[in-house]
């Protein structure tokens, strides 16, 4: 009997787990604006009582995929800045992580990237609120850096949303990429490489302007 409460919270975890997994199969093709209970319910095999004992709304449910999406990025991407690197190090990295997120978690990328702008106001300004946390743990890093001595915390700032923006580019050139497609991959790959490297010898020269 002592374990009773547990196996219960176990199972009610597993069923919000089912929910989620069901709704970013459905958004593999269709925004959230356009998703219903009833179809993320269908889509797990349960009934439309169990979608409200662990969200009270749709919205609320994509908040909660928001969450698990950046959780997921930010952990791959926080291991990238773990050790101090040279620059070509720690752009061939970067990259190579956001090949890799994608690759494991396109359902979640995809979710961001159309919801980034989507109809639905309250997930739309979710998915803001994680790109611009990330943003403040990026310029943080960069405003530690030697390169950024004498930079305004402003340019510190624009610095970070640059590197922000290309990452984000890159994983949505990346959803486009067949699966198993290693050439076209690498392109994608080797574009952001070219690009963060034009980003950094701009950085070099940015207070000469």
């Amino acid at each position: 009997m002592g374990h009773t409460p547990g196996v219960r919270q176990a199972r009610k975890e597993q069923t919000r787990r089912a929910l989620m997994g069901a709704a970013l199969r459905l958004l593999e093709h269709q925004g959230l604006s356009g998703l219903g209970l009833r179809e993320v319910t269908r889509e797990a095999g349960m009934s439309p009582a169990a979608f409200y004992r662990h969200f009270p709304s749709v919205e609320e449910l994509g908040a909660a995929l928001v969450e698990e999406a950046f959780g997921s990025l930010h952990a791959m991407l926080r291991a990238t800045r773990a050790e101090q690197a040279g620059t070509d190090e720690v752009i061939r990295r970067s990259v190579e992580v956001t090949v890799r997120y994608v690759g494991l978690h396109r359902a979640h990328f995809r979710f961001l990237a159309r919801e980034r702008y989507g109809g639905v106001r309250a997930v739309r300004e979710a998915v803001a609120v994680g790109f611009r946390l990330f943003s403040d743990e990026l310029a943080a890093d960069l405003a530690a850096q030697p390169e950024s001595a004498g930079w305004a915390e402003a340019d510190v700032r624009m610095l970070a949303d640059l590197f922000v923006d290309l990452m984000v580019a890159t994983a949505a050139a990346l959803l486009e990429v067949p699966p198993g497609d290693r050439a076209a991959e690498e392109l994608v790959a080797d574009t952001a490489r070219r690009r963060l490297r034009l980003i950094s010898l701009g950085r070099r020269h940015w207070l000469e302007a």
